[in-house]
């Protein structure tokens, strides 16, 4: 009996758990400042106390977890309206390197140290702080990075190579043998289109695992039992 009532409570904290999430919005992990790292684990926590301690009603638990999410998503209103909440709330960027130079107080200050400092600069693909013109780190963590003239990669426009606007976004049309429409009808792409662009591959719908819609309007199409992958043009 004990384990169906704890069953039944975690269906309960699950169920409001997910719609206050959706309640809150979409936020990558990424875009996660520490105020919203903090606030998402201890809404979680308390979901799994609300599921496991019989104590707790379930209206007072429902209560609470209601509560910290409306909190969050005042406060985060209050952020994205004011940018004096907004600092309070998440903090604000600050330069670790200017002009070449390591801000040694800006760093203290973060609690950051040089081994963080070149971890991060690391995952930027970047291994020598002699290559950095200006450095900040932002309210999630990331660091973002302006390297020095002479270390910058060549772009098309360096070279006055002239480029050409994609076709199209690189999206999926089919999964697991079956035809995404909604992605279709928004590319303005056609079932017919779709048909004609398998009959010149040779390759039945049934047959794919994947297929997905090129720059250049080519389809990249993966079959079953990992075949090579073709491009029907």
């Amino acid at each position: 009996m004990e384990v169906l009532i704890t069953l039944g409570r975690t269906l309960f904290s699950f169920l409001v758990l997910l719609v206050m999430t959706r309640w809150m919005g979409k936020k990558q992990m990424s875009q996660l400042t520490f105020f919203h790292y903090i606030t998402g684990i201890t809404i979680g926590s308390l979901a799994a106390i609300v599921s496991l301690d019989p104590g707790i009603s379930l209206p007072r638990g429902a209560a609470s977890l209601i509560g910290w999410s409306a909190l969050t998503v005042i406060i985060g209103y209050l952020a994205l309206k004011s940018p004096k909440a907004r600092i309070a709330v998440d903090g604000e960027p600050t330069i670790v390197i200017r002009d070449g130079k390591i801000l040694e107080k800006a760093m203290q200050g973060l609690r950051l140290s040089m081994d963080d400092l070149n971890m991060l600069l690391r995952e930027k693909n970047i291994y020598s702080v002699n290559d950095v013109d200006q450095a900040v780190l932002e309210p999630n963590g990331k660091l973002s990075v302006i390297k020095k003239p002479e270390k910058q990669s060549v772009t098309k426009q360096d070279m006055n190579v002239m480029t050409v606007k994609p076709l199209y976004m690189p999206t999926e049309i089919i999964t697991d043998g079956k035809v995404i429409q909604r992605n279709l009808k928004e590319l303005n792409l056609t079932p017919e289109w779709l048909n004609a662009q398998l009959q010149q591959s040779g390759t039945r719908i049934e047959d794919i695992f994947y297929a997905e819609i090129q720059n250049d309007g080519t389809l990249y199409i993966d079959k079953r039992g990992d075949q090579t992958p073709n491009l029907a043009h």
